[in-house]
């Protein structure tokens, strides 16, 4: 098949979207499809152009054998609901003559279109009927509940207007997937048939996270004294995340001298939090690590930290659950028990009350205070990723509905 995939972000950007858009397109071309793909210059999570990229030109390249194209893309220093729609805007403005030329000459069996954006869903539907291709729109979160339900754009009739306008366009695609149960829910409360909608999770190669036998590179790296228990923060930080609550935890378990925080990433909120921490010697924070050393960095944790505000449960299911769970360690995830986040991590870690900043801080010293439930959990998440997220038992469910899809 040709699959032209469509979305903001992919490799080398380390986290988030951009890195399972990249594994997605590298798996389909080793089964021998054609794949190209219509991106930005990568700038997550640091919301900064890498180097060796334009944020005002456009490029072709080649990258494990897929012709990416790159179009023009502004980014804000400082983010806002505004400047973000802005943003998101400016890529689908400046890739709509490259998705379409792609859909006229190239002539794809299916247009892959991932939101966020929602911007480029129109260039897509239009490309996949040019071209007689299948329309396929995969939701990694739902952006646009997201940015209403955290206050990142203001509620009344600019909701109404935004979120049928995306009930509209989800209902005239061929197949829409997202990546949970309960985001699969509310597409259907979104108006799109139960026929069209796919299940397409995120995954982890758990050959690769695995756990390890020996201490952590990471832990001599920090001078991290034996008998430390750390808990670890691993991913993108922004606001959606919540992770002021760290901070909190941190400081109400700041004579418990040997339990560490490493708080590892970059993002829009890392600022704030640096300013937060900047008297608590038991918080450490890490830039973002290449992906060749993310099993060691997971296998630095003795307990992982998932934070999530309250506002957005069920919006998102985040990606750096995964991995967690692959590296066989026991997460404290802040969650509404009625969620599909803390029904995933209930036996494989502890749950608390978001927000809740004292159960948070119980949770970890619970956990950090009884090595043999560690372990306990830790194994039980670990069997739960390579049952429910191994990359090629997902990837190849996906390619048989793409062959039916053709």
């Amino acid at each position: 098949m040709r699959i032209l995939i469509y979305g903001i972000n992919y490799v080398p950007e380390l986290t988030g979207i951009g890195k399972f858009t990249g594994e997605m397109a590298e798996w389909f071309a080793a089964q021998g499809h054609e794949v190209q793909v219509v991106t930005a210059p990568p700038y997550y999570p640091v919301w900064k152009i890498a180097k060796g990229y334009s944020a005002w030109r456009y490029r072709r390249e080649l990258l494990s054998g897929i012709t990416v194209w790159r179009c023009p893309l502004w980014v804000p220093r400082q983010q806002s609901g505004l400047k973000r729609i802005l943003h998101l805007a400016s890529f689908a403005f400046s890739s709509l003559w490259i998705i379409l030329q792609q859909g006229l000459f190239w002539q794809p069996d299916i247009v892959f279109v991932i939101e966020p954006p929602l911007f480029c869903a129109p260039a897509a539907l239009i490309v996949a009927r040019l071209s007689n291709a299948r329309a396929w729109m995969h939701i990694q979160d739902f952006e646009v509940d997201v940015a209403f339900d955290l206050g990142l754009l203001s509620t009344g009739w600019m909701r109404k207007l935004a979120t049928a306008l995306e009930s509209w366009l989800m209902q005239r695609f061929d197949f829409v997937s997202t990546i949970s149960e309960r985001m699969l829910d509310r597409l259907a409360v979104k108006g799109v048939d139960e026929s069209r909608r796919v299940l397409f999770s995120n995954w982890v190669d758990t050959d690769v996270i695995r756990p390890l036998n020996i201490p952590s590179l990471f832990g001599a790296e920090l001078a991290i004294k034996p008998g430390t228990i750390v808990a670890l923060y691993s991913g993108n930080m922004g606001e959606k995340q919540g992770l002021e609550i760290l901070i909190e935890a941190a400081r109400l378990l700041i004579d418990q001298v040997n339990i560490l925080f490493v708080l590892c990433g970059d993002g829009g909120a890392k600022q704030r939090l640096l300013e937060l921490a900047k008297h608590l010697p038991n918080v450490h924070f890490l830039s973002l690590q290449p992906i060749e050393r993310l099993n060691a960095l997971l296998n630095l944790a003795d307990i992982h930290l998932l934070p999530q505000r309250s506002d957005a449960a069920d919006l998102v299911m985040p990606s750096k659950l995964q991995g967690m769970f692959a590296s066989g360690r026991p997460v404290v995830a802040t969650a509404h028990l009625s969620t599909q986040v803390a029904q995933v991590v209930e036996g494989r870690g502890v749950v608390v009350p978001p927000g809740d900043a004292l159960a948070l801080a119980k949770a970890i010293l619970y956990l950090a205070q009884d090595p043999q439930e560690r372990t306990r959990l830790g194994q039980a998440a670990r069997s739960f990723a390579v049952t429910h997220w191994s990359r090629e038992k997902i990837l190849e469910r996906i390619e048989q509905v793409f062959f039916l899809a053709e």
